[in-house]
């Protein structure tokens, strides 16, 4: 693991940068959404805390890491009893049907762009890096986020969870994503905020960079593998030439 500073950034030619918690905040969707769905199926809501914690792996994974820690709740746990039909397989096509009708409804207005982003990205286009955005969120998803926010036009290709047969950690996105750019992975660097990121760049060969505000799984993300940590996405400009 290098230092903070020991990244060089000099030789790169394209960029490709996570969506929720390294450009977007976005746990105040997550939660109005999720909260609106368990409301629809008779289920205790949760909270931010609970969010953080399981966000980052896809939506699927999100609802259903969320659907079983509400269903094993002492309250609902009895009525599970009753009805052995409320568990998480059970409930999982309804409460991601309605999920999606929430979060479309919602998308990006419970979310704020973090700060240095619109810096960082206009510095590294300036440089002549391309850029691509790789989320594991849904794709149709990411595209209106990014538009609602300001952040479409910055990027050269958007891909999301669904747009490749994995999702990170495994490797193949990020090597999908450098081919659609045209540039090899040892000069794509890999933007990100967890060790989904992390362990995807490590095995695609690509560089990788942390910011150190996002959603790591409520891990410390100085413990995941990277090349440099930064504060914000300004900070990646720190060492590159004007």
């Amino acid at each position: 693991m290098l230092s903070s500073a020991g990244l060089d950034l000099r030789p790169l030619r394209a960029a490709i940068i996570d969506l929720d918690g390294t450009m977007v905040d976005t746990l105040g969707d997550f939660e109005v959404a999720l909260n609106r769905t368990f409301a629809d199926l008779t289920l205790p809501g949760v909270n931010r805390a609970a969010v953080e914690r399981t966000v980052g792996k896809g939506s699927e994974h999100l609802i259903r890491s969320l659907l079983a820690e509400q269903l094993a709740l002492p309250a609902v746990s009895g009525v599970g009893e009753v009805c052995p039909a409320r568990t998480v397989d059970a409930l999982f096509e309804p409460a991601w049907r309605r999920y999606q009708h929430h979060y479309l409804a919602i998308n990006g207005q419970f979310s704020d762009v973090f700060p240095g982003v619109i810096e960082g990205l206009e510095g590294l286009l300036a440089r002549g890096l391309r850029l691509a955005c790789l989320t594991n969120k849904p794709l149709a998803f990411a595209q209106d986020l990014l538009q609602a926010k300001g952040l479409a036009g910055y990027f050269l290709q958007v891909f999301g969870g669904d747009s490749f047969e994995r999702r990170k950690p495994d490797p193949l996105p990020l090597l999908k994503t450098c081919e659609a750019m045209g540039i090899e992975p040892a000069r794509t660097l890999m933007v990100g905020d967890s060790q989904n990121d992390a362990l995807a760049a490590r095995a695609a060969g690509c560089p990788v960079a942390l910011v150190t505000y996002g959603y790591n799984h409520g891990e410390p993300i100085e413990r995941s593998p990277h090349d440099r940590l930064v504060n914000s996405l300004a900070d990646l400009l720190i060492g590159l030439p004007t």
